[in-house]
């Protein structure tokens, strides 16, 4: 699994640590991910790294991915130590640079062409799967708030776009629009009631890239990945760091919130086939708004605020289109588990009902937005 001229140059990329142990480890479905033990001797204590091999198909430009990284890992280091933090090297991802004759790099290029990037191992930190509760909530909007406030001096357009479009929610609908007029592998008869759900909508979720375009939301560091299992904690479940940057781009504040109600507020699976399981569930909702305003309040604008609301039903919506979109493809994109009968169309209509969910209380969703910044 790794090749020896990567085994050899971590002999000197780890200096003065000494490999004890490689094993894998994590469950991440685009990188691969490694534990790297080191022995400890008289002269060094042991200290762990992890070892990730990116995912040169996704992440096309390696060198922009770790640009981003670093710069928004120097800008965190800075502010920590400036504001006196104690124990820096646990409150940020802290890369371990590569040097050959050619310079410093922060990722090897194997023989292969495969790119391997190294990160001091957080000590002592751990992580939970999901938001179990609006305590849970509470703490992971605490945590990606923070993260926020963090970067709110950020110059964000200094960031690469790594993955182009990614939430340009009007490109996704045209994209979808092509594929339901190709109807390239002849499936859409059986899901017209989707495809006119969806596109009824459109121009509502369209607005919020309208308005970054027309200047009224401000460009924001977005991390564009807040499941909860991102957020280390320590032994008494205080905030640590937030990890998993390679989305961070671009964006709106509302992204982040989205995405993490999304994922974590769903009482469902994303790919449930008993859609009576699926629904947002609104405590997991407010305990994250609760901690998340409570860690940008500061900073953060009126307009903003008006579209957290609005960003949990957006990236349900942008994630039914692409389900659906790729389903439509003949599956060429997502990989589907071979147990479920058409995959792809079972997760749209799961994020579509989750989304129904979610416009029914969105009234209760605002109230509890407005509740809170005025608290």
């Amino acid at each position: 699994m790794i090749p020896e001229d990567l085994r050899s140059a971590l002999d000197g990329w780890l200096y003065p640590y000494c490999v004890k142990e490689i094993s894998k480890t994590g469950n991440g479905l685009i990188n691969t991910t490694y534990l790297i033990e080191t022995v400890k001797d008289s002269a060094n204590e042991s200290c762990d790294f992890i070892l990730q091999k990116i995912n040169t198909a996704i992440f096309k430009d390696v060198d922009g991915l770790m640009s981003n990284i670093e710069k928004v890992t120097n800008f965190l280091r800075v502010k920590l130590v400036s504001r006196g933090v104690e124990d820096v090297s646990r409150r940020v991802l802290t890369i371990k640079y590569f040097y050959d004759n050619q310079g410093r790099h922060s990722y090897f290029k194997d023989s292969n062409g495969d790119c391997w990037r190294v990160y001091l191992k957080i000590s002592n930190a751990k992580s939970f799967e999901r938001m179990e509760d609006s305590s849970m909530a509470e703490l992971a909007g605490r945590a990606f708030g923070k993260f926020h406030e963090s970067l709110s001096g950020f110059d964000a357009s200094s960031l690469i776009e790594v993955l182009p479009g990614f939430h340009n929610t009007p490109m996704r609908i045209e994209n979808f629009i092509t594929k339901i007029e190709l109807d390239r592998v002849g499936r859409l008869s059986e899901v017209k009631e989707e495809v006119d759900f969806l596109l009824e909508r459109r121009e509502r979720y369209s607005q919020v890239v309208k308005m970054g375009r027309e200047g009224i939301l401000p460009l924001r560091v977005v991390h564009q990945d807040t499941k909860f299992n991102n957020v280390l904690l320590d032994e008494n479940n205080d905030i640590l760091c937030v990890i998993d940057l390679d989305t961070i781009m671009p964006g709106y504040i509302c992204y982040d919130v989205g995405d993490a109600i999304r994922s974590g507020a769903n009482t469902g699976d994303e790919d449930d086939q008993d859609l009576t399981r699926v629904s947002m569930d609104i405590e997991i909702f407010r305990g994250f708004v609760k901690g998340f305003i409570a860690s940008t309040r500061n900073f953060i604008s009126e307009q903003e605020i008006k579209t957290i609301s609005q960003g949990p039903l957006l990236l349900t919506y942008e994630q039914s289109v692409r389900f659906l979109d790729d389903y439509l493809d003949g599956d060429r994109y997502y990989r589907c588990n071979p147990e479920i009968s058409k995959h792809n169309l079972v997760r749209a209509r799961a994020q579509i009902k989750l989304l129904q969910s979610m416009e029914e209380q969105y009234v209760k969703m605002c109230e509890i937005v407005e509740k809170e910044y005025l608290t």
